[in-house]
């Protein structure tokens, strides 16, 4: 699966509910993890991948893979505590940001069944930032607005280093291959 970036528009539209969960989310789901797992991350929503319904992965450490499908968020503590987040959607860029320090979360898993989960710590941050994506919220959203536009800043001076990086790489790769097909053709 293709993660989308920030500037991209689905990534902040609110993502529909799941009719009917059938076969086809077992493989959405594995899919999910498999791409979690590729990237190095403990949560991904289905928006993050052009999926525009509501599903999320999370693997914490110490715990099984998770599948959330319509989720909803039925407590939150009052407490709650600051912690550096990064998302694969905005790939080096990581801010604290202040969550419930504890939740209770409805969903369904990819076989249709109903759950109820209590989280605290890392686990209810993952899900909490992962419902946030559901609802078309990036992590950044939740940061002052000059904080917020100083990390877009940043994105986007990274992305524009790394387009021309590879800009160049691929022109490097296009000049060796010419120069190449010229000597052969010198020595045929």
């Amino acid at each position: 699966m293709q993660i989308l970036t920030l500037g991209n528009e689905n990534l902040k539209q609110k993502a529909l509910p799941v009719k009917k969960i059938g076969l086809e989310y077992l493989k959405i789901a594995e899919e999910l993890i498999n791409t979690l797992h590729a990237e190095e991350g403990i949560g991904l929503a289905g928006p993050q991948v052009g999926i525009s319904e509501r599903i999320f992965a999370i693997h914490i450490e110490e715990d099984e893979p998770r599948i959330f499908i319509n989720p909803s968020i039925i407590e939150t503590s009052q407490e709650t505590v600051s912690f550096e987040e990064g998302c694969l959607s905005i790939p080096g860029i990581y801010c604290d940001v202040i969550r419930p320090k504890s939740i209770k979360v409805q969903a369904w898993n990819e076989k249709g069944r109903s759950f109820v989960l209590e989280a605290t710590g890392i686990a209810a941050r993952v899900i909490l930032h992962e419902y946030d994506h559901l609802e078309g919220i990036l992590f950044i959203d939740r940061l002052p607005e000059q904080k917020r536009n100083r990390v877009i800043e940043k994105f986007e001076k990274t992305r524009t280093k790394e387009n021309k990086k590879a800009q160049r790489a691929a022109e490097k790769v296009r000049k060796e291959t010419l120069n190449s097909d010229i000597n052969q053709g010198s020595n045929t």
